[in-house]
């Protein structure tokens, strides 16, 4: 890969305080998506869900102990996942059998038991993958799959992006400015911390707007300091252990199966970025058997489930620091903010519109490395069976933008856009014939730097 060499694979020749900033940014850059899904699901369960002090530590144990299991190797942060959210509500609006008299608070330990046996199923994936070999399981997963995926990965995030920046478009052009300026034209240490600069100088631009009295496009005010001043300085999370219920359990455990295939594009396109083949090296199990535990354990303490985040991955493209080291910094950052509630509410506050000036990048990022993914291997688009898969995916991926949902028993299950594209994508690569991808001839140039690691 021709920017190998412009990158950093070990950020220890950086020396300590730069090392500490590059965390830094990788902890903004998940921040704002991370804390959104406890908000989100308070709503839902009016007040009662989730604690975003327990969200932040479970995030940076669960990214610690992912990277144990992918023997310290994989540059991936696992922050809060979205895919939950409708079991989440569902589970909410449960009013049968033991659900029928409970409070909000009191259903929530159950929708976080069946997060725990969601998790639990990647560890079955992973053992399918293990037995049959990384090899034969990836013929299922060749470049003209994955790589699309990669893309619609970034291009489902992309509404977010507007949305956000559409709350105070001025704001949102400064961050977006100050991330290109210090990432092409920045010297030095500031030309690998373009997102954390973003944040600090648009946060500056509106502190300085909000003090002048002007206000978003919704006549809201830019900052809003009120959690700022009701929060302690230090403060125990609220940890609350799940329960199990069969209800529960087949609300949020089928959509493991759509987490697990986002999983994999995460795990794609990090590869990508890095140039390093992890599907391989560490392996495809290790690193799913990390992610299903992370969230087995978030949500056995009342955590959301956890997922590879594609910011990050953003991050890591235009950083070009692909040292996990980095990644475990911004872990035990995001543990410690969850013991001081007042630092946590001042990042908190950060405006919608920065996050979307910062997204526009970062998502961005992620599809142009699904297009990377698909010409750097060679993927003929010429033949008609590529080219069908290739369109049927983006479609998929793109236009279930609601997902489909249908029942099982009196159960709702929802398969998000992005589990659609993989399965399809997966099932059209099995069915049609002229396969041309040999995994270990095309990605074994790829995987050199990592075997030697061993």
């Amino acid at each position: 890969m021709n920017n190998q060499k412009e990158t950093v694979t070990d950020a220890r020749q950086l020396g300590i305080p730069k090392m500490l900033l590059l965390g830094l940014q990788h902890m903004f850059a998940m921040f704002g998506a991370t804390i959104l899904v406890p908000i989100l699901v308070d709503g839902y369960f009016q007040g009662e869900g989730l604690s975003v002090q327990v969200t932040l530590i479970c995030a940076g144990l669960g990214t610690l102990f992912f990277h144990i299991c992918t023997k310290l190797q994989v540059p991936a942060f696992l922050g809060s996942s979205f895919a939950f959210l409708g079991g989440f509500a569902t589970v909410a609006n449960l009013d049968t059998g033991i659900f029928k008299d409970m409070s909000m608070g009191e259903k929530l330990p159950y929708a976080c038991g069946g997060i725990v046996v969601a998790g639990l199923l990647y560890l079955v994936l992973a053992l399918l993958v293990k037995l049959i070999g990384v090899q034969k399981a990836m013929r299922y997963l060749p470049p003209v799959v994955t790589g699309p995926i990669i893309i619609c990965i970034g291009l489902t995030l992309a509404p977010s992006a507007v949305s956000n920046a559409s709350t105070n478009w001025i704001i949102a052009i400064i961050a977006l400015a100050t991330i290109i300026i210090f990432n092409v034209w920045g010297k030095g240490m500031f030309k690998i911390i373009p997102i954390l600069m973003g944040v600090v100088i648009s946060y500056i631009a509106a502190v300085i707007m909000n003090a002048c009295g002007l206000h978003n496009a919704d006549g809201s005010e830019i900052l809003n300091f009120t959690e700022v001043t009701k929060a302690s300085w230090v403060g125990l999370p609220p940890f609350q252990i799940c329960k199990f219920n069969i209800s529960a359990i087949l609300v949020m455990a089928p959509i493991a199966l759509a987490t697990m295939m986002e999983h994999i594009g995460d795990i794609s396109a990090i590869s990508a970025t890095t140039g390093k083949n992890f599907i391989k090296n560490p392996g495809l199990h290790r690193t799913l058997i990390g992610d299903g535990i992370a969230t087995s354990l978030s949500a056995l303490v009342g955590g959301p489930a956890n997922t590879t985040y594609g910011e990050n991955t953003g991050v890591l493209e235009l950083s070009k620091v692909h040292d996990p080291r980095v990644i475990r910094l911004a872990a035990l950052f995001a543990v410690v903010l969850g013991f001081i509630p007042k630092v946590a509410e001042v990042i908190g506050s950060i405006p919608a519109s920065i996050i979307g000036g910062v997204s526009f990048i970062l998502y961005g990022m992620i599809s142009a490395i699904g297009v990377r993914n698909v010409v750097e291997n060679k993927v003929d688009l010429t033949k008609s069976r590529n080219l069908i898969i290739a369109a049927v995916i983006l479609v998929c991926g793109l236009g279930f933008s609601e997902g489909i949902t249908f029942d099982i028993g009196n159960t709702p299950i929802t398969l998000t856009g992005l589990a659609i594209a993989a399965i399809v994508g997966i099932a059209l690569n099995a069915i049609l014939p002229g396969k041309d991808y040999v995994f270990d001839e095309t990605e074994e140039s790829n995987v050199e730097d990592s075997d030697t690691e061993n």
